[in-house]
């Protein structure tokens, strides 16, 4: 509650946050520019799993990679912390301030303002009454208190920014030096930008202490103390000079960066909670709607006791609530910006979002779909501020993304629950402690079955098991493997490496793009030749580098679509000087071109650089091909569709899209002929240049996941009169394209298939990609029809008659061997040896497949009555085993670890039920050997 008595909502503080910036101006007359939140997937950076702070978005800026046309900025920025280095997951929901999904609200200078206005400006807006007139007497702030920043290297107390707050009238015995690295010392990695922050705190009053304090004094951590904004001074350039084999920084020094850089972040459910005069978060108005709808939802009585104010403090009675409330924003917002639930990377950790909120609502007695309702929720207060949320078509995908997870899920948990009893029964077999449950098994019911730990916990209250001692050690060291492997999975699409020389070269430079225009262009100079050593004067013949030109014709691969090759000549074109093998965007606005060199290059040369035309006409074909079947899938499919990825390429196009279910082979018709019917009507593509705003709202379709300017972005039409809009497909995209449709000649599709779930890929070809296409299918097809000596028409016929007379003799086959095997039945039985009083049958069998096998351990298991049958066969180069125990003896013998084990001889792997299972090995030599030790493994069990 602020000292005016005013109570803002989420949506107010928000709007005001970005008013004020907007409000402060700089020497150039301009005040802070509102840029877009960008998406959760990060554009280009393959170091964050998820967007997680508000300067993620400006992390090139901040290295001097990008420049952009202002210097100060404001955001409210999307994030989310549920995987990786910042993974706040497992306390949402029982904290009062944990998050997966929040908003960051951010002020940014890039070489404008330092600390100075930095303090003044959010002193300004927290105590003033003209904005949120927040008490004085309630806010403390820190200061960096010296440490050791950087290997010998040792910084003192931010005397200068104590000053700053001082100035702002805030009394000595509340501004707080806080030494060390962790709490007030920001840096972007071992060596780069950093320098120290200054936090502003809440104090909540003894009320939210977590701990009964009455009277204590800040800086305590006991969570009276909130902190609500962090402001971050960039000032230094770490700059490691020796490392050990390791990489870890041994010796290092700071250099004072030229234009120092502020970067803030003030996050808006904290300061709700201020402004609304509540303690918990889940108690301002960013909640208490979702989490009321999620409690009518999952429709527990007990939940709705005690008054409907206070979801977010006490015990953990409504923790159910909070984190369903908490996890169906982050949901909408990822599969919003394009993620799908999937089994790695983001879509893994997307699923562990989804499935613990049903865990919780399943505590809560909801055994069926509910949390798809109450996406609903979410759009409704969010879409204001988020406009892409207001789409009916996004709003759709969301609905069934969440819908079909859902089915998903509840359809396994009653098998994983059965599968985890028997996987127990599996390995209680002999246990030094009896029911006990490790992390190990806490992490297979985890991983392999979908079972949260909260769920198997609450399991072992309601069941005779116990925790082991170490289950929670073990369970996240299982859990941190398994991060590692999620991590490689998207961390491999990592953009190439820029050499650190480029970044220098982009203070004072910038190539001009003239690939949308011309396949060649004259009297290019050469800026720059970076090698591994970096920047130098000259690059010999047979020597590969890297030049950056003043101008250049090449494409550089950006967006999917892959570079441009070429060649630089002299300005007669008489002589070739070097071989262009792909270009790339090191820096933002600077075009680097692979090159091998044939005569030395020099900077200030002049050449002519000329792009394959060939390859260049094949890629435009396909990119103008990926718009086209884009928007037939659309059409034909549903505006649901998103693309979701894709890659344009001189020999196919690839595009990946949302969609849920398989694309028929009668769908695949219709999308290829819409296509191939707008190739005919051969319009002329069109491009513009316009604010991004503007060809949002012409139509114009955007990736959230992908990044654009702020100002200006462009637009490709393919214009069709016949449409209802004037167009048949109109994408915000900065590829080459072909001048008309018609130039593409003709397209088809190669292939379909699902890469993810949820998520389907399209292959095709298109102009003499698609007529070599025809060609190989003509020359296989000429192939079939000389085999079986008939016609072409006659081939489809035939062919199905062959596969008839196939599927007979296949089955005749089985037959008999199915026979041959149980005729074996009576001399396999009498061959039974007693171990220990059991019979046990032991023996190679050959010639029948694995059905039969099985069909003859079950037969003799049978006919013994009591016993052990264990039977192996070669299986082409390797081999097969099944074990078979009565059921009077499975409390001795476990079939399971007896193949396991013999298995394990053969170098292979099994397993199964005690009465029955099955595995197998690498080699036939040693089968003999294996089925010998046999009764040796059954004496001591018997």
């Amino acid at each position: 509650m602020t000292g005016d008595g005013k109570k803002w909502s989420g949506n107010e503080i928000r709007e005001t946050f970005l008013k004020f910036f907007e409000s402060k101006k700089g020497p150039d007359g301009n005040g802070h520019r509102r840029v877009r939140s960008s998406s959760l997937v990060p554009h280009g950076d393959p170091t964050l799993l998820f967007t997680n702070a508000g300067m993620n978005q400006f992390k090139d800026v901040f290295l001097g990679l990008e420049k952009r046309d202002y210097t100060r900025a404001t955001t409210a920025q999307k994030c989310v912390r549920a995987g990786g280095k910042h993974n706040d997951l497992e306390n949402v929901g029982f904290t009062k301030r944990h998050h997966t999904f929040f908003e960051m609200l951010g002020n940014f200078s890039f070489g404008d303002y330092f600390k100075k206005d930095a303090i003044a400006y959010a002193w300004e807006l927290l105590t003033s009454r003209e904005w949120f007139a927040i008490p004085k007497d309630k806010l403390y702030v820190t200061v960096f208190g010296g440490a050791e920043v950087a290997p010998g290297n040792k910084l003192g107390v931010d005397e200068e920014a104590k000053s700053f707050w001082l100035e702002q009238s805030v009394p000595a015995d509340r501004i707080v030096p806080i030494p060390g690295l962790k709490d007030n010392f920001w840096a972007m990695g071992d060596s780069g930008p950093c320098g120290p922050c200054s936090e502003i705190f809440y104090d909540m009053g003894p009320a939210a202490s977590e701990e009964g304090h009455a009277d204590c004094k800040f800086p305590c951590e006991c969570g009276r103390y909130v902190e609500i904004w962090n402001l971050v001074f960039m000032q230094f350039n770490r700059v490691c000079d020796l490392c050990d084999v390791h990489g870890k920084c041994l010796e290092a020094h700071l250099d004072p960066l030229p234009r120092p850089c502020v970067d803030t972040g003030m996050g808006l459910e904290r300061v709700a909670a201020v402004l609304q005069g509540v303690i918990s978060n889940y108690d301002t108005d960013l909640f208490t709607q979702l989490i009321r709808r999620a409690s009518e939802l999952t429709e527990s009585e007990t939940a709705m006791h005690g008054p409907r104010t206070e979801w977010g403090v006490g015990s953990d009675f409504n923790a159910p609530l909070r984190i369903i409330a908490d996890h169906i924003r982050a949901t909408v917002f990822l599969i919003s910006d394009g993620v799908i639930p999937a089994n790695e990377g983001r879509g893994y950790v997307l699923r562990k979002i989804i499935r613990r909120a049903i865990d919780f609502g399943r505590r809560r007695g909801k055994g069926e779909p509910f949390l798809f309702e109450l996406a609903t929720t979410v759009f409704e207060q969010m879409e204001l501020p988020y406009p892409e949320l207001s789409d009916n078509t996004n709003q759709r995908l969301v609905v069934r993304s969440i819908l079909e997870e859902e089915q998903k899920y509840l359809r396994a948990i009653v098998p994983a629950l059965k599968k985890f009893d028997d996987y127990l029964k599996f390995r209680w077999v002999n246990p030094s402690v009896p029911n006990e449950l490790t992390g190990q098994d806490l992490f297979f019911a985890y991983d392999t079955l979908g079972l949260r730990p909260d769920f198997i916990r609450d399991l072992v209250k309601h069941r005779d098991w116990v925790l082991s001692e170490n289950v929670d050690s073990e369970f996240q060291a299982e859990l941190q493997k398994q991060r590692d492997v999620a991590r490689a999975s998207w961390k491999g699409g990592a953009k190439e490496a820029a050499n650190p020389a480029f970044a220098k070269i982009a203070e004072t430079f910038k190539t001009e793009k003239d690939f949308y225009h011309s396949g060649k262009a004259k009297d290019a100079r050469i800026e720059a030749i970076v090698t591994k050593g970096g920047s130098v004067n000259e690059l010999k013949a047979g020597e590969s580098g890297e030049v950056v030109l003043d101008r250049t014709v090449i494409y550089a691969e950006s967006g999917g679509q892959v570079s441009d090759t070429g060649a630089f000549y002299d300005n007669s074109e008489s002589q070739l000087l070097a071989e262009v093998t792909g270009a790339f965007y090191p820096v933002a606005g600077l075009v680097a071109h692979k090159v091998v060199a044939k005569e030395t290059l020099r900077v200030g040369d002049r050449v002519s650089v000329i792009a394959d035309a060939d390859r260049h006409a094949r890629i435009i074909r396909n990119h103008t091909g990926t718009h086209l079947v884009h928007a037939a899938l659309r059409n034909i499919l549903g505006t649901h569709v998103k693309q979701a990825g894709s890659l344009n390429a001189p020999d196919r196009l690839r595009f990946d899209f949302s969609h849920f279910a398989h694309v028929d082979a009668e769908e695949l018709r219709d999308i290829e002929q819409q296509v191939n019917d707008e190739i005919r009507h051969n319009t002329k593509v069109g491009t513009d240049i316009m604010a991004i705003d503007d060809a949002l709202a012409s139509g114009a379709l955007a990736f959230f996941g992908d990044k654009y300017p702020d100002a200006n972005v462009r637009v490709v039409t393919i214009p069709d009169e016949r449409a209802p809009r004037g167009f048949y497909s109109k994408e915000l995209c900065g590829g080459t394209h072909v001048h008309n449709i018609g130039d593409i000649g003709i397209l088809k599709i190669v292939s379909e298939e699902s890469v993810a779930a949820g998520v389907r890929r399209i292959e095709a070809v298109t102009g003499i990609g698609a007529l070599e296409h025809f060609q190989k299918q003509a020359a296989i097809l000429g192939k079939i029809q000389h085999q079986l000596n008939v016609g072409e028409d006659a081939v489809l016929a035939q062919v199905e008659k062959l596969a008839q007379t196939v599927k007979q003799l296949e089955k005749e086959l089985s037959d008999q061997k199915r026979k041959g095997a149980l005729s074996q039945l009576d001399d396999l039985a009498n061959s039974a040896q007693t171990v220990k009083g059991v019979k046990t049958v032991v023996s190679q069998v050959e010639n029948i497949d694995r059905e039969a096998l099985r069909q003859l351990v079950d037969s003799l298991r049978q006919k013994l009555g009591s016993g052990v049958v264990v039977l192996g066969m070669p299986d082409g180069p390797k081999v097969a085993l099944i074990a078979g125990v009565t059921k009077d003896l499975t409390a001795k013998v476990h079939a399971g670890k007896l193949i396991q084990t013999l298995a394990q001889k053969l170098g292979g792997k099994g397993g199964g039920r005690p009465d029955l299972a099955e595995g197998g090995g690498e080699g036939t030599s040693d089968l003999n050997s294996a089925l010998r030790s046999v009764p040796s493994y059954l004496e001591p069990l018997l």
